[in-house]
């Protein structure tokens, strides 16, 4: 997650900083109760759910699925988002 996070160190003060465990909650919860069939799809509501957070302006996931293909430790999408994204079409 990306923010600016001055205003906390300055002041050491937990309202001036993100809820991480609040966050994490929320995407346990996601993942716990998704039916996608792609990581992708689940890739991208955590993005969302993150910039939720008015203080969130960008987000990198990093999602990996051991065991998916076989000869394969693991397979993995990494997506960046952004709050005010630039429309590249």
């Amino acid at each position: 997650m990306y923010a600016d996070l001055r205003r906390a160190g300055r002041t050491d003060a937990l309202e001036d900083t993100i809820d991480y465990k609040a966050i994490k909650k929320q995407i346990l919860h996601i993942a716990e109760n998704s039916q996608f069939y792609l990581i992708e799809a689940l890739a991208e509501t955590i993005a969302d759910e993150c910039l939720k957070n008015p203080r969130i302006e960008r987000v990198k996931v990093v999602l990996e699925k051991p065991g998916a293909l076989r000869f394969a430790r693991t397979v993995g999408v990494e997506i960046v988002r952004d709050r005010n994204p630039v429309d590249l079409e």
